[in-house]
């Protein structure tokens, strides 16, 4: 079936579809046929990734409330609110970003780096306020955005990761039906695929999108969140309603939404031994750089049930490859 987006306003932010490409080395240390779709390098904006393609939705709407101010939350060294910071600078609308302290990282070059510095350069406001990660709706964001009305601006909410928002599904409902059209061409199908999830949407939008297509496929979640339940919640209740909200006529089942909590390392943030070993052999082998915080450890979770067989042998994979790579300066001393 088709989703129908067409009637949602989208501004356009990236280049897409989103390249897909074999990884062969990893295919050939796997044993198994390994893709990666890369929405890390879909957009020119601030090094992209996957914010983007949800940030078309909600920056069209912004324009159309005339908001003047974009308003968001994240950690220090989120991917987030840097690519907001980057919406913001091309639309030519202020920027006011809420860095919350989720992550324990010893080093006190951790909030100079990477991500934050991007975001200052392009000329967002920082807030260095709050800590802790959680779905929940921040007291942190909420003065921020009361601070903008004070101001007499008129600002415009952005959940953490874009997530919990009304149209926060739609741009991974879009990438399945983009998918789908890749495969077509080349002739191919994945029968699994294989994301990072934390704040929800982005694996959201793909169960709504694979769900309305004919034939089905596994879609793997690997949390990153260090709280599994936490994460299948969010992600239920934005595929529920993305659903709920394009007039799909079929129904989310409990049984779309695999979230594997095996990878998540010791908390949000906070990457493992598997999880730098992956993000060393992807490098080693494919020249494609992964994260510490997300991209690191689906790869890690990649490796670890191809290499035990819970991925069968001879499977065709699709990697999806959600950005994340400015955060790796802020996290140099895990890779001594």
């Amino acid at each position: 079936m088709h989703l129908s987006l067409e009637r949602f306003e989208r501004t356009p932010l990236a280049f897409f579809p989103s390249p897909i490409h074999p990884l062969k080395r990893l295919s050939r240390e796997l044993g198994l046929e390994i893709w990666a779709k890369r929405d890390d390098v879909a957009s020119g904006l601030a090094f992209g990734g996957n914010k983007i393609r949800k940030l078309e939705f909600l920056a069209a709407d912004a324009l159309r409330q005339g908001c003047d101010t974009l308003v968001s939350i994240g950690n220090i060294q989120s991917n987030h609110t840097r690519q907001v910071a980057a919406v913001a600078a091309v639309l030519g609308l202020r920027c006011r970003l809420v860095q919350e302290t989720w992550t324990k990282w010893d080093d006190p070059a951790y909030g100079k780096v990477g991500n934050i510095l991007l975001s200052r350069i392009m000329g967002a406001e920082t807030l260095l306020e709050g800590e802790g990660y959680s779905t929940a709706v921040k007291q942190s964001w909420e003065r921020a955005l009361e601070q903008v009305r004070r101001e007499g601006g008129k600002p415009y909410a952005i959940p953490a990761g874009a997530s919990d928002h009304p149209l926060g599904g739609l741009g991974y409902a879009a990438f399945a039906e983009e998918l789908a059209r890749q495969e077509q061409a080349e002739g191919i199908f994945f029968d699994t695929v294989v994301t990072a999830t934390c704040t929800g949407s982005t694996q959201a939008g793909m169960v709504v999108g694979f769900r309305a297509q004919d034939r089905e496929r596994r879609l793997i979640g690997i949390d990153t969140a260090a709280d599994a339940e936490m994460t299948r919640r969010a992600v239920s209740k934005i595929a529920r309603a993305t659903a709920e909200l394009i007039g799909m006529n079929r129904e989310i089942r409990d049984t779309d939404i695999v979230i594997d909590p095996r990878f998540a390392g010791p908390d949000y943030g906070l990457p493992d031994a598997p999880t730098i070993a992956a993000i060393r052999l992807a490098a080693r082998l494919e020249g494609m750089l992964t994260d510490p915080v997300y991209e690191g450890k689906s790869m890690a979770g990649l490796i670890a049930m191809a290499r035990s067989g819970e991925i069968p042998a001879g499977s065709r994979v699709l990697y999806v490859h959600l950005g994340g790579a400015p955060a790796l300066n802020a996290y140099h001393n895990a890779f001594d």
